[in-house]
């Protein structure tokens, strides 16, 4: 009997350790990191930004469950760029990714590795994630194969790249990968709303929908930005399928969610310049441990300042290397203040001839929460939209601009003109939508010195080859 009782406490002690592992592997003591992309995507094209056309109620979870940023732009207004700033927490200078067929060179560490390196388990899925060259040809593939400089297979434990219908089944295959007792990091990427506009059962009423300020009312217009809100709308029902994912494996409480776009929407002075359009993008955090619901945060938040702060969330130590700052204390609604100035860039986009300003473009921004200062270095060389410079509805534009069919201001603007000023210069608490050029205006002078100064300054501490904006 004795050695039956202790034969059954035996027992009873494995199978409470078993049950208590079990539940060890289901809810690591660390949080995971579910990071989202989409791409092409400015404020305020959001339900939750005040857009009354737009319904994205997945998406606007976020922002009631969790904080929605006002006031974050991308380090560069194209993809690659961008997202090269994004995954390192430096700017696209430093990390040598001005070029858009770059790949992100082996030196340069991401968030992902610096997480693997602490115990997560970490994937990368969805849309191409455009930091092993992006939209390269033959000669180039072969020139990086040779090189050795696809490295993202090995930065990663997970590694799979699809169409946006299959990102939550993708999402669910990877959970299951990972190791049982490891918190997960993972970079989910999105297509939409990128150009084209195919999602037209979801497109709104072109006669109906709200246009923006900053963007002229004319049909074709309103076609293409009905357009754009239907990739919008697709993309919030591609996210609910995912929350009812991981609302069934229960890791809504214990995943730090962000979603945020690349960089800013493919409009007029949108993509591939540094207008507000090309830079502002959605930023949306929730994690409820650490983040206070319905907040909204006016902080001053550059691209770079993503990964220092996951890596706050998580403990992990950031590299020394990292401009950027975290803003964790942010997501408990306290206003501070990251730097003096954001800055960004414009390089190549695509893989074709300098032949535009869309393809070619060298154009360099430096701002606070006041002022704005644009360099354009080739200034001789007109404004070309990225991504639909030869459609019918942008030749058609133009000819209106031409005919002095739209209002001033959209006909003075670059958008028409022959060249480009040198300089332009923005009072944004005056003019958010950035119409007016002040550069020059002795009014602003100082301002005008004052960026041009920062923007020469960073601009030699990070090795740029575009001649300096501070005549000698």
């Amino acid at each position: 009997m004795i050695h039956r009782k202790h034969l059954l406490i035996s027992l009873f002690v494995l199978l409470s350790g078993f049950v208590q592992a079990q539940t060890t592997r289901a809810t690591p003591a660390r949080p995971n990191v579910l990071f989202i992309l989409s791409d092409d995507h400015s404020t305020p094209f959001l339900g939750c930004y005040g857009n009354p056309d737009l319904k994205t109620p997945h998406i606007d979870r976020l922002a009631r469950e969790g904080v929605r940023f006002n006031q974050a732009f991308t380090a560069a207004p194209q993809c690659v760029p961008s997202r090269a700033a994004l995954l390192t927490g430096r700017n696209v200078l430093a990390v040598d990714m001005l070029r858009f067929s770059s790949a992100l060179p082996k030196e340069n560490v991401t968030f992902l590795e610096l997480m693997r390196k602490d115990g997560y388990f970490t994937g990368i899925c969805g849309r191409p994630y455009h930091l092993d060259g992006s939209g390269t040809h033959d000669e180039t593939k072969k020139v990086m194969a040779e090189l050795g400089l696809i490295t993202f297979p090995d930065r990663v434990d997970f590694l799979r790249e699809g169409p946006d219908a299959t990102v939550t089944s993708v999402v669910d295959e990877f959970i299951q990968k990972v190791p049982a007792n490891k918190p997960f990091v993972l970079w989910a990427n999105y297509s939409n709303p990128h150009r084209p506009f195919t999602d037209t059962a979801l497109t709104p009423d072109t006669a109906k929908i709200t246009i923006p300020n900053a963007l002229p009312d004319t049909k074709s217009v309103r076609r293409d930005l009905a357009g754009h809100y239907g990739e919008i709308q697709k993309l919030d029902q591609n996210i609910g399928e995912l929350w009812k994912m991981l609302e069934g494996r229960k890791l809504l409480d214990n995943t730090i969610i962000v979603f945020m776009g690349d960089n800013g929407a493919a409009l007029l002075r949108g993509k591939g310049t540094l207008y507000r359009c090309g830079l502002n993008i959605p930023l949306l955090v929730r994690y409820p441990p650490k983040v206070k619901k319905g907040i909204v945060s006016d902080v001053l938040i550059s691209g770079i300042d993503v990964a220092p702060t996951l890596l706050d969330l998580v403990g992990t130590k950031p590299n020394a290397e990292m401009e950027g700052k975290s803003f964790a204390q942010a997501l408990q609604g306290q206003e501070t203040e990251l730097h003096p100035y954001i800055f960004a860039v414009r390089g190549p986009h695509a893989s074709g001839l300098p032949r535009n300003s869309a393809v070619f473009d060298l154009s360099r921004t430096v701002f606070n929460k006041n002022y704005k200062l644009i360099y354009n270095p080739m200034w001789q060389i007109p404004y070309e939209p990225v991504d639909f410079h030869g459609s019918p509805w942008w030749k058609e534009l133009q000819q209106q601009g031409k005919d002095g069919k739209l209002e001033p201001r959209f006909s003075q603007t670059v958008l028409f003109t022959p060249t480009r000023p040198m300089f332009e210069l923005f009072d944004l608490r005056k003019d958010p939508d950035e119409f007016v050029n002040l550069a020059g205006n002795p009014a602003y002078k100082e301002v005008e010195d004052d960026l041009k100064k920062a923007l020469h300054r960073w601009m030699i501490i990070n090795r740029d080859v575009v001649p300096l904006p501070v005549a000698q």
